[in-house]
């Protein structure tokens, strides 16, 4: 029903083709238990020490079970917190002297008492321990709060491309995307205005996020690597497993059939 109201047409899982129909498929038969140890924004990080360093993660400033546990002498005056069982808790503290404490914390009981699985019934948050995080606060390398999200489209260690999110504080985001070799892809509903001829400046650094990306999505059909990179310093976000659940109807269609072609479920158990 959920499918058929955000796309506007039925599910098909009998074979799944477009991505969004086998991020549906995914959801229902590829249980892995390390997926939620991935979505866990604290358990993540072992994971990514493991696999890549740890000079690529955010440094971390604490950890609790409970709004109530958080010390907020102990922070700095500019920090981040956010749940680690969801998507959109995320609270970014600029000047801590400012700050409504008591607002945030009842802000952070209220997401710490969401089940976020119910939503779009991702299975890999159901058992994800919910606890609060701070990381350091990070600006890009000019000097600015707003960072440029990477989104790294990966199907098992190959990378397609990255979908850059643009200008996120002005109520207007903006997503292109850009294969390795810095092409634009016309492959999303928004981008498709961009005029001919558009392209952004290659970042420094993307050559090694492509290839940081790789590292993070193998093994995996399908996962969305997400890094931060701040004037060539590069950091991790997160591992998004079921972009918007599998119900985003801003791909074109030929682009929603050609994700599909990429993830292959040929060899699932």
């Amino acid at each position: 029903m959920v499918f058929r109201v955000d796309m506007g047409k039925p599910l098909h899982l009998n074979p799944p083709v477009t991505f969004n129909e086998k991020l549906q498929w995914l959801k229902l038969y590829n249980r892995n238990p390390e997926y939620t140890k991935m979505v866990d924004k604290y358990e993540v990080r072992k994971i990514v020490e493991e696999k890549i360093g740890a000079q690529y993660l955010i440094p971390l400033l604490g950890v609790w079970n409970s709004a109530d546990e958080i010390d907020f002498d102990s922070l700095p005056s500019q920090f981040v917190l956010k749940c680690t069982h969801d998507s959109g808790s995320v609270i970014v503290c600029k000047d801590k002297a400012s700050l409504d404490i008591p607002a945030i914390r009842e802000k952070l009981k209220k997401s710490l008492r969401r089940k976020y699985y119910y939503f779009g019934r991702e299975w890999p948050y159901k058992n994800v321990p919910h606890k609060v995080v701070a990381e350091q606060f990070i600006l890009d390398g000019k000097g600015l709060a707003t960072l440029t999200d990477y989104k790294f489209y990966c199907f098992n260690g190959v990378v397609d491309s990255v979908m850059l999110c643009l200008d996120r504080d002005t109520g207007d985001t903006k997503f292109y995307f850009f294969d390795e070799n810095w092409n634009l892809r016309r492959y999303n509903l928004r981008g498709k205005a961009a005029p001919e001829g558009f392209t952004l400046p290659k970042p420094k650094g993307m050559d090694r996020m492509f290839e940081i990306a790789r590292i993070l999505s193998k093994g995996i059909p399908y996962v969305r690597v997400d890094l931060y990179n701040c004037d060539g310093d590069i950091f991790f976000g997160e591992l998004t497993l079921f972009p918007q659940s599998g119900f985003d109807p801003n791909y074109l269609l030929e682009t929603d059939k050609y994700f599909g072609q990429l993830i292959k479920l040929e060899n699932m158990p």
